[in-house]
């Protein structure tokens, strides 16, 4: 086992393949930037365990439909499911604000559900509200396919960096208005397969 592990390290390093992230015992590198840990891997857990225990019971009896928000989303909407006792599907939608490398201010659905929305008792999965301003545009659109009703759950919430009002009726973590990477969450595309949640270590 010693010798397989030498020989991949060694034919990584050959082909440039070690990982951009380094770890420490309390911070982590990702390209040039430090983050320090904020949430555990058992504290996130603990927590998604909580929140699908809340979903599981206020959605009793249903069929709900979760909507995951594309991409930081996903590992955190792949818990909850698992974590909801009872039937449930599952769609993707992504999101863009951006034309070329400036915003738009405006929100546009990139890839949308593929789905018939009225009557459906519907669980929206978000990784972050920050502004809102995703998140308004996207509750706005699903209210005009008129669905039963409409749970949002966020994994984290910045009340500071909010400027829409937006109901969100399962908050995992509020944070301070800083960056944080993990859980699904990147730092220029990378960091989304940390187990925690990291905030980046001001200087």
């Amino acid at each position: 086992m010693e010798s397989n592990a030498a020989a991949l390290l060694l034919l990584a390093q050959k082909h440039n393949l070690m990982s951009t992230t380094s770890h420490t015992a309390d911070t982590i590198q990702i390209r040039d930037l430090t983050f320090q840990p904020l949430f555990s891997e058992s504290e996130v857990q603990e927590r998604v365990a909580i929140l699908g225990l809340a979903l599981s019971e206020s959605h009793k009896g249903r069929t709900p439909l979760f909507i995951s928000i594309l991409s930081g989303a996903f590992v955190f909407a792949s818990d909850l499911i698992r974590q909801f006792d009872g039937d449930c599907e599952v769609g993707f939608v992504k999101l863009s604000s951006y034309q070329g490398t400036r915003s738009s201010g405006d929100v546009q659905t990139v890839m949308g559900l593929e789905k018939d929305l009225a009557g459906r008792h519907l669980i929206v999965v978000e990784d972050i509200v920050d502004t809102g301003r995703t998140l308004h545009f996207f509750l706005d659109h699903l209210q005009q396919q008129q669905p039963a009703s409409i749970t949002t759950v966020a994994f984290l919430r910045k009340p500071e960096a909010a400027q829409f009002d937006v109901p969100v009726e399962h908050v995992g973590f509020d944070i301070d208005d800083k960056f944080v990477v993990g859980y699904g969450l990147d730092y220029d595309g990378l960091g989304r397969n940390i187990p925690g949640v990291y905030q980046l270590l001001e200087k």
